[in-house]
């Protein structure tokens, strides 16, 4: 296995973002940002800690979660180095859907449904300390989990596996590289808070300001969830990307993607 050098990937992504920015803008803008700021419009607003009651809510954010798998598979296609235009791209994305969501929720789903009960118990008039133990033992395995299947969205496009073959390829090329991978993590995770805070205050000073009061579906709250959102996805697309020149590298092969990942 090629050793991981996240500089090495940082120095490819700007190499790719320079050459590829316009496509894979198109791609982030359409499956990424816009259903995003959609799903956020008519999510009804609830209390901390509290969730929506159930509604058609729901519906529209399976929706953007699905067009956002696609939009990231796309992103991933491009940015494997393959001459693949925009269309192609998002093509292969939904070829690659079922599989990779599938992968998710494998491992993401299991953990997910323990977090919640675990989180619903302890705030409960008296929680358990069993409670508390078990989401924290969630926490770190959710923590190592990530780290490990890090790279199974760039394997999920570049490669024609099943969802179990994703995890597995995806476990195996990241062996031996935790701490530069979490490393890499974290700062991506800081910089997403960091940018969705920033860009949220700014944005909202000034559309508060121009537009009025951000009330649920009104011109103001558009404006804050769009620009929100598509600060977000720019961040996404050069993590993607990263992503992707992580794998390549990991999975010592060349730029152009093979014939069978299509």
């Amino acid at each position: 296995m090629a050793k991981l050098s996240i500089s090495r990937a940082w120095d490819e992504t700007r190499d790719v973002l320079g050459r590829d920015g316009r496509l894979l803008s198109t791609v982030a803008v359409a499956l990424l940002a816009l259903p995003s700021t959609v799903q956020n419009l008519v999510t009804p607003e609830t209390r901390p800690g509290e969730l929506p009651p159930l509604g058609s809510w729901l519906i529209v954010l399976l929706i953007t979660v699905l067009i956002g798998i696609v939009g990231q598979l796309a992103i991933a296609r491009l940015a494997l180095g393959s001459q693949t235009s925009v269309g192609e791209a998002i093509s292969h994305g939904a070829k690659r859907l079922l599989p990779y969501f599938l992968a998710m929720l494998l491992w993401v789903g299991p953990i997910a449904i323990l977090l919640f009960y675990a989180a619903q118990q302890m705030r409960s008039p008296t929680p358990s300390g069993g409670m508390a133990v078990l989401f924290l033992v969630m926490l770190v395995l959710l923590m190592l989990l990530a780290v490990r299947l890090i790279i199974a969205v760039a394997v999920a496009s570049a490669e024609p596996l099943g969802p179990v073959g994703i995890l597995q390829r995806s476990w195996q090329l990241t062996s031996g590289s935790w701490w530069r991978l979490f490393g890499f993590l974290a700062l991506f995770i800081v910089a997403v808070l960091c940018v969705m805070i920033a860009v949220g205050a700014v944005i909202g000073i000034l559309a508060g300001i121009v537009l009025g009061p951000a009330e649920p579906m009104s011109v103001s709250a558009l404006v804050i969830a769009l620009i929100t959102q598509l600060a977000v996805a720019a961040v996404t697309v050069v993590f993607l990307v990263m992503l992707t020149r992580i794998y390549l590298q990991l999975a010592a092969r060349h730029v152009t993607v093979p014939e069978t990942a299509a």
